[in-house]
């Protein structure tokens, strides 16, 4: 294995890997360096294992509330958690496996270790103690280090009774009473994974809303539904201070004024996330930090150092997996010096996995109105869909967003079945800057979810077919 190279990575997650096998595409020499597993958070402890256990959450769900409903007899059902966690653990494991495979095919060379940054073209690599292995050079660096749940003094997590994210996706036993800091899609998630499994969910949230960055309307709707399905939910909640006090943790509120305490067997603090700077040299070397999150060019990527480059959550928000996979990409072929536009960040899908789904894009209706826009708005509800009525997921609707002069679409919002995947759909179509009759005059398969992104769009200028 060489100690020179054209492109060093330092991470291999979502936005490490992918740029390091763009790299490679693209004729670079180049590295990938992690000490752990290749794929990061979002395939060893994110995107991925949580995806399976809201699947197993939902496929439990169905048989036990929905399959009389499809003429099914079901007498003694049962799940078995640690069962559920271990299947959980078993798809990340084969699928960070998969990853190591597509860097060994892309003759990338991987090193397991940690690295420091000693100049804008070396990196020191140091073992799981602490000692020196190795010294690379590169001309050019790409550091990908991700982020880590943000922790608060108030909310001291010791990862036994107060827990983040990574401890909730791995817990022996099920907790009796769940009490989860923040709404957002984190959160969310996992209060609809425990509540569908028996546990006694509460979510506190600080906004007036859960899912605060979504569409209100969208927010609202989830949170009827979440409350239906025995799920309280306590919004414009700040939480004051978490601790452990014997076998449960207490946590104090204030809430319409008042001070309240709560109790639950476990808390799990969802409060967002903060990057990855600490311990790689980067202060040491001048990289300019703005609220714990490198500053780059949003363009080219680089950093106020010559030569050193930065992608993915450690950069700040949006904190995506699929953000982070892109400008990786990108930032390579920039490296490359070809002619390619900038990642538009107005057109980036954002997902919720619970039941139902949540999946948006461009401006909210709240966002289009600020900005000075006249607007249209279509909205179609599922319970008017004739596949949501067949495959009985009829919760939710599709609300679209149009510039009432262009007609263009601003903004797409749904919930409902399989909204994570139509989203898509409006991806593409923001992309190529669509209008509302560019799509409703576009022919959609029948019976489809996706007709309803048709009428949606046919509501909005008053020619909807269905409602």
């Amino acid at each position: 294995m060489s100690n020179q190279y054209e492109v060093a990575i330092l991470g291999g997650g979502p936005g490490g890997y992918v740029a390091a096998i763009r790299a490679a595409q693209l004729g670079f020499k180049t590295v990938v360096i992690d000490k752990e597993k290749l794929g990061g958070i979002c395939l060893n402890w994110g995107c991925i294992p949580t995806k399976s256990l809201l699947r197993n959450a939902e496929i439990y769900d169905n048989i036990k509330n929905h399959a009389t409903d499809f003429g099914i007899k079901v007498t003694g059902l049962e799940f078995d958690f640690n069962r559920i966690i271990a299947r959980s653990r078993d798809i990340s494991d084969r699928i960070t496996k998969n990853v190591e495979m597509l860097i060994k095919k892309n003759k990338i060379d991987r090193v397991r270790g940690y690295g420091k940054l000693l100049s804008a073209n070396e990196i020191a690599i140091f073992d799981e103690v602490g000692k020196k292995i190795q010294t690379l050079s590169a001309d050019k660096i790409i550091v990908a280090t991700g982020a880590r749940p943000r922790i608060l003094p108030t909310i001291p997590v010791d990862r036994k009774d107060i827990i983040t994210s990574t401890e909730a996706m791995i817990l022996q036993e099920q907790p009796r009473e769940l009490i989860i800091i923040g709404a957002g899609a984190i959160g969310i998630e996992f209060a609809y994974f425990y509540s569908v499994l028996g546990t006694k969910v509460t979510v506190l949230e600080m906004m007036d809303s859960i899912l605060p960055i979504e569409d209100k309307e969208i927010s609202d709707a989830l949170a009827k539904i979440l409350k239906k399905r025995g799920i309280e939910i306590l919004t414009k909640a700040a939480v004051e201070k978490a601790e452990v006090r014997g076998d449960r943790v207490f946590v104090t509120i204030q809430i319409n004024g008042e001070k309240k305490e709560l109790s639950a067997n476990k808390v799990l603090s969802a409060i967002g996330v903060t990057g990855n700077i600490e311990g790689f040299g980067l202060e040491e070397l001048g990289v300019e930090i703005h609220k714990n999150h490198i500053k780059v060019n949003k363009s080219t990527y680089e950093t106020n150092v010559k030569g050193i480059y930065a992608i993915g959550d450690v950069i700040g928000p949006p904190w995506l997996a699929h953000v982070a996979s892109h400008e990786g990409i990108h930032c390579i072929e920039k490296i490359k010096g070809l002619k390619i536009p900038d990642i538009d960040y107005n057109n980036i899908p954002g997902c919720t996995y619970c039941q139902p789904q949540v999946a948006s894009i461009g401006l909210t209706e709240a966002k289009a109105r600020e900005a000075g826009y006249e607007i249209k708005i279509g909205k179609f509800p599922f319970m008017a869909s004739g596949k949501a009525f067949a495959v009985g997921e009829r919760e939710g609707f599709v609300k679209l967003i149009f510039d009432a002069k262009y007609g263009e679409i601003l903004g797409a919002h749904i919930i409902g079945p399989e909204a994570t995947e139509l989203i898509a759909e409006i991806g593409i179509a923001k992309s190529l800057e669509a209008t509302a009759e560019s799509i409703f005059r576009t022919v959609h398969a029948h019976p489809t979810l996706s007709e309803s992104i048709m009428e949606a769009a046919a509501a909005a200028y008053g020619e909807a077919i269905h409602i």
